[in-house]
């Protein structure tokens, strides 16, 4: 029979999940609560119904270069909290992913690792499929392959690949800054003073009155130029 107290523990727990970006297949291994108390519980959290499709399930996606630093920083901070804080479990895995978006926040970063993919990666890590291995350079631990060979291994932010962060949102954003700069080029002073005369050339002289000669106004154009 269940307890009162134990049955508020876990919708707290995954109430948390939820407000983190858990997936429905994350609640349901992290939480003893049925189905339909997490659908009704997805939904009043998020106001919408929790998206349909499988997990990731391929380690693949965290070999290449920009999910390979962000978990391998996720994975740095959840090993120092369960060394040093005591956390264990889900506990563990929520409370290092809050810190992994403070610190994303904090440096203006954009983030890469989903709560979904945090908790695959430890999910893979525990089943030996996934490991941490020492950059012979910067000394930092990074994800890779269990079963790769890490003999003089060198991290992407020690080597960084030459298309390294050339994604196509990052292509589409310089070409936006592109543009803008282009469209608000400032005008010089010395165009600016030269309008009045570029002007008086270009519009019909009034009668009763001699136009502007074309070597008057290269001669006022050199004083304005000079």
């Amino acid at each position: 029979m269940k307890s009162v107290i134990s049955d508020a523990k876990q919708v707290e727990v995954a109430v948390n999940l939820v407000k983190l970006g858990a997936r429905m297949q994350v609640l349901d291994v992290e939480t003893t609560l049925s189905r339909e108390k997490l659908l009704k519980l997805y939904k009043e959290v998020k106001g919408v119904s929790p998206p349909k499709g499988m997990l990731p399930f391929s380690t693949d996606w965290f070999m290449t270069w920009m999910p390979n630093i962000h978990g391998s920083l996720f994975l740095d901070i959840h090993a120092y909290l369960t060394a040093n804080a005591g956390l264990r479990g889900i506990e563990a895995t929520m409370k290092s992913y809050e810190l992994y978006l403070e610190h994303l926040q904090t440096h203006g970063l954009e983030r890469v690792l989903s709560f979904t993919r945090a908790w695959s990666l430890l999910r893979f890590v525990h089943a030996k499929l996934l490991d941490t291995v020492t950059c012979t350079q910067c000394a930092g631990r990074y994800v890779m392959h269990a079963m790769d060979l890490h003999s003089d291994y060198v991290c992407g932010l020690c080597h960084v690949p030459s298309r390294a962060g050339k994604t196509l949102k990052a292509k589409a954003e310089t070409e936006a800054q592109s543009r803008q700069a282009t469209t608000r080029l400032p005008v010089p002073s010395v165009c600016a003073d030269a309008l009045p005369l570029l002007t008086a050339l270009a519009s019909p002289a009034p009668k009763g009155r001699r136009r502007m000669t074309a070597s008057a106004g290269i001669g006022i154009s050199n004083a304005v130029f000079a």
